[in-house]
């Protein structure tokens, strides 16, 4: 099972010939030929405006319905079968949503697999996870889904996603995460009163190239859940929503700018959870990640630990892209020759090896950010074992996934001997100290100025999969996986 026709498995590991180490998940970059461009000039004066205004009015005109359908409903009506009235409603407004993803250049949807029952799998797990596009599913079954609670305060999309009956999160309820759990709990053990559930378990966008750890929120009820794979087959991706790479309002104008936009769409059969799973929610959450990708962690961890040492090494950092074959043990080709670009900002011919190491780390333990921090330090420190400032720049920046990065007020506070330089035991400390230094310190100021939008929330970027899991107080490494994922 490929995850994408863009992915090509390569860091899903579903395929077991050997191929170039991953990309990072959280960098998308579109580079268009000549003729691309002379397209995408000539669609956007002639079919973008027609494309863009039709689907604004079939998002207007499912308003009146979903309003109506939505008033008065109360919880205990919404656990009995649907009326014939809303039935009726119920069947308008996926037709008037089809017709605006058609308008979108989505003109069909190839659609694998059959969708469970509610009383058969009350959650649909959906990965991977890439853009605000995966709003496709959600419009085609109506499912409910966890969204922040400002969401249904938003004109006109609001009404549509309170009638679909979200479970919402707030972020001024500190309690909010544990009451979300259990309300999920709650439809999920109903036996099929309520709506499925449809939850994106990567938390956050990616570009598809892998399915990084999905957090244990949706399998902590215990109950079945349906995998749900999603693909876009497209020669150029123009769907992909990454914290680095084309914003938003872009992302629209190349999709709807292109001619045909495909969207597979796979219900895999049910995942019945074993007794050690129902009460192991992280190890649930793994085993059905691994049948949706078909992943082989263990080697990616083990190729990791060999393309760290053989940095440690290298007696230069800096290598051109033959060099960088040689360290690979991989020929020079168009895949490789991509994911070189992707390091060479300065577009001069040489990448820095240590940042390619720490993006392998990010693609390898998404859920473990202090190991990528503590491995980032043992490539960047001297013999001292310290850094500097530049040298955590460079560390945050990569594992991050930004371009640019400013980490002067986080340095200073961290170096509270004012010596130019840190070990990686300060910085451990001082996170421990400091659990929210992130917010404090660097997504405040950077996040914003990134995007050039309203900075997000880190754990749901795109408003979308807001991260529910619980925190676990037990676990010492926690603030700082939470803060820096």
């Amino acid at each position: 099972m490929k995850l994408s026709s863009r992915g090509r498995g390569c860091c899903a590991g579903g395929s077991r010939e050997r191929g170039p180490p991953p990309r990072s998940p959280f960098v998308h970059q579109l580079r268009f030929s000549p003729l691309e461009k002379a397209k995408i000039a000539f669609m956007t004066l002639t079919l973008f405006p027609v494309r863009l205004f039709f689907a604004a009015f079939m998002m207007l005109l499912a308003w009146p319905f979903a309003f109506i359908a939505s008033m008065g409903s109360d919880e205990q009506e919404l656990e009995k079968p649907l009326s014939w009235w809303r039935k009726i409603v119920d069947i308008l407004l996926k037709a008037i949503m089809r017709m605006m993803w058609l308008a979108g250049g989505f003109h069909w949807i190839n659609v694998k697999g059959r969708r469970a029952l509610p009383a058969e799998a009350a959650i649909l797990t959906v990965a991977p996870h890439s853009s605000y596009f995966d709003a496709i599913p959600v419009t085609m079954t109506f499912a409910s889904i966890v969204m922040k609670a400002e969401s249904k305060d938003i004109p006109v999309w609001g009404t549509l996603i309170k009638y679909i009956r979200p479970v919402f999160v707030s972020r001024s309820d500190q309690d909010s995460r544990r009451k979300t759990v259990e309300e999920i709990k709650r439809r999920a053990q109903s036996e099929g009163k309520w709506p499925q559930i449809m939850i994106f378990p990567e938390g956050t966008c990616t570009n598809r190239s892998c399915l990084i750890t999905f957090k244990p929120g949706a399998f902590i009820p215990g109950v079945p859940v349906q995998p749900v794979v999603l693909r876009y087959p497209n020669k150029l991706d123009t769907i992909t929503w990454t914290w680095q790479g084309p914003g938003a309002f872009e992302i629209l104008w190349l999709t709807l700018c292109q001619f045909h936009n495909s969207v597979e769409i796979e219900f895999l059969p049910v995942y019945i959870p074993s007794e050690e799973e129902r009460k192991n929610p992280v190890l649930y959450a793994n085993n059905v990640r691994r049948v949706m990708a078909e992943l082989k962690p263990e080697k990616l961890e083990d190729d990791l630990d060999k393309y760290a040492a053989s940095a440690m090494k290298m007696k230069k950092e800096k290598v051109d892209l033959k060099e960088f074959s040689a360290y690979l043990e991989f020929p020079i080709s168009q895949t490789l020759e991509s994911m070189f670009a992707l390091f060479d900002e300065n577009e001069d011919g040489v990448i820095d090896i240590r940042e390619f190491v720490i993006a392998l780390s990010v693609v390898c333990k998404p859920s473990k950010t202090l190991e990528t921090i503590q491995l980032a330090f043992q490539l960047y420190q001297s013999e001292s074992g310290t850094i500097t400032e530049e040298d955590l720049a460079h560390i945050l920046k990569t594992a991050m996934g930004v371009s640019q990065i400013d980490v002067t007020h986080l340095f200073r506070a961290v170096d509270e001997d004012e010596k130019g330089k840190i070990t990686y035991d300060d910085f451990y400390t001082f996170a421990e100290l400091h659990p929210h230094f992130a917010e404090d310190y660097l997504y405040a100021d950077q996040m914003g100025a990134e995007s050039g939008l309203e900075t997000p929330s880190l754990s749901a970027p795109n408003g979308i999969c807001t991260d529910f899991s619980p925190d676990n107080a037990g676990d010492r490494k926690k603030p700082l996986q939470k803060k820096l994922n």
